[in-house]
């Protein structure tokens, strides 16, 4: 028993350093067999949960991991308090989701083109203001991110568009009026 456990701890800084390391599937390895032998320890069980949720979102599994290492000493449901957390970001996720995808549905009953597809548009013909000018009449280019909308002025403006490139700006400015990202682009005109 005493080998087992020695085995489990020494896998257990392993599986450690991997995840720090950010090697998550390696990491997920060395939790799973530490769990075969001991099935109901909870540092292997967040690890593999942590591990898992690594493989999709690091920045949160490396926090996890942090807040979960500094209360688990000194709380005795740290594994729950974690658990909660990440039962949380999963309905938010979900939710965020849902969101996006209501939005998708709506903008595809509308008379447009992604952002995403007008691009491509450009890059298979790479030639932005004949493609714009192509559809500017007939089709609304639907924008969904902040970054999109950035970067369509942008290029609005630096293919001629300028007037119109700053219709869409001033329209954007009313609606964020204290980004500073799309305040800066002022200094394009």
């Amino acid at each position: 028993m005493e080998r087992i456990r020695v085995n489990s701890e020494r896998l257990l800084k392993l599986a450690e350093s991997q995840f720090l390391k950010k090697e998550y599937k390696s990491a997920l390895q060395s939790y799973g067999e530490i769990l075969k032998d001991n099935p109901k320890m909870d540092e292997a069980k967040m690890g593999v949960y942590l591990s898992d949720l690594g493989l999709d979102s690091d920045d949160e599994a490396q926090a996890l991991f942090d807040y979960y290492h500094t209360i688990k000493d000194s709380s005795d449901d740290a594994a729950q308090i974690i658990n909660e957390i990440i039962k949380s970001l999963d309905e938010t996720k979900y939710s965020i989701s849902q969101l996006i995808s209501r939005q998708i549905d709506m903008q595809e009953e509308i008379d447009g083109i992604t952002y995403g597809d007008f691009m491509s548009l450009v890059k298979d013909s790479g030639d932005f203001k004949k493609v714009f000018e192509n559809i500017m009449f007939s089709t609304k280019v639907v924008i969904t991110s902040k970054e999109d909308l950035i970067d369509f002025i942008t290029k609005l403006n630096e293919n001629g568009f300028k007037d119109m490139a700053l219709a869409y700006l001033d329209d954007m400015s009313n609606i964020f009026p204290k980004d500073q990202d799309i305040l800066e682009l002022y200094k394009l005109f």
